[in-house]
């Protein structure tokens, strides 16, 4: 992790209004080269909609995302540097998980497209399922999929909404294993959102919590667990999400 460059990923004063509901409400922060940094909060809380708003999905209503000290949302190209899972997206079903792979790494630009998709496919351990029809994979088997696509393009920035949630302990297990190996040997900075406590311990560096659209609090999950008096991140989710009044 280096924190002497400029940050991969900075997100300033970003709020998204819907008419009176405010879902993000002033979210800042950054991210720097290597570092993996955890999004917590309950079902409500903001963590999606700030990572739409990071890919360009949706339009803020205030504040500004920088990838790399450009825009997404007034230069696309910013995105190119981007990978992006989530249990919510899929694949084009008519297609083998090989065909899919290889229409991305045609629009990705790839060079010896073939040879990243078989090394991808080999570290993900799923080499048996490329030539699959993606409407048969089960849910776990897509979810590896999806990762295997935003893997691809060896990103600089990967956002990961909830990656593992639809897998069971062991395959989440050896899917965070694999995910962080590939993401540490390539340089690969990472955002992820998780209901899974010890997964958020075991990857992320660095954890925000957000609770009705505002970060309420930061640091490691060790500095949180002392900062909350508790013994792990599971104990400060529940008091950060049953708190009637912002903790600081």
């Amino acid at each position: 992790m280096d924190r002497d460059g400029a940050p991969v990923l900075e997100v300033d004063g970003l709020t998204k209004r819907y008419g009176d509901f405010v879902a993000v409400d002033d979210v800042s922060f950054s991210i720097y080269q290597g570092e993996t940094v955890g999004v917590l909060g309950p079902n409500g809380a903001g963590k999606t909609t700030t990572i739409h708003m990071i890919l360009g999905l949706v339009t803020p209503t205030a504040g500004t995302v920088q990838i790399l000290g450009r825009d997404p949302h007034h230069d696309r190209g910013a995105l190119e540097v981007v990978g992006f899972t989530a249990t919510y997206v899929s694949l084009p079903q008519t297609l083998t998980l090989r065909e899919n792979l290889r229409v991305f790494a045609r629009m990705y630009g790839i060079r010896n497209g073939d040879t990243r998709i078989a090394d991808i496919l080999e570290r993900l351990q799923i080499t048996h399922l490329a030539d699959k029809p993606t409407r048969s994979l089960s849910s776990g088997q897509a979810t590896m999929a999806f990762v295997a696509k935003s893997l691809l393009a060896s990103p600089r920035l990967l956002l990961l909404d909830e990656p593992t949630a639809s897998l069971d302990p062991d395959a989440a297990d050896r899917a965070r294993r694999q995910i962080t190996e590939i993401a540490r040997e390539e340089g690969i900075t990472q955002l992820v959102t998780s209901h899974n406590m010890r997964e958020v311990e075991e990857l992320c560096d660095r954890v925000l919590f957000m609770r009705g659209g505002r970060i309420v609090a930061e640091g490691t999950s060790r500095e949180l667990s002392e900062r909350y008096g508790v013994l792990d991140l599971e104990e400060v989710f529940l008091k950060v999400a049953r708190s009637e009044e912002e903790l600081r």
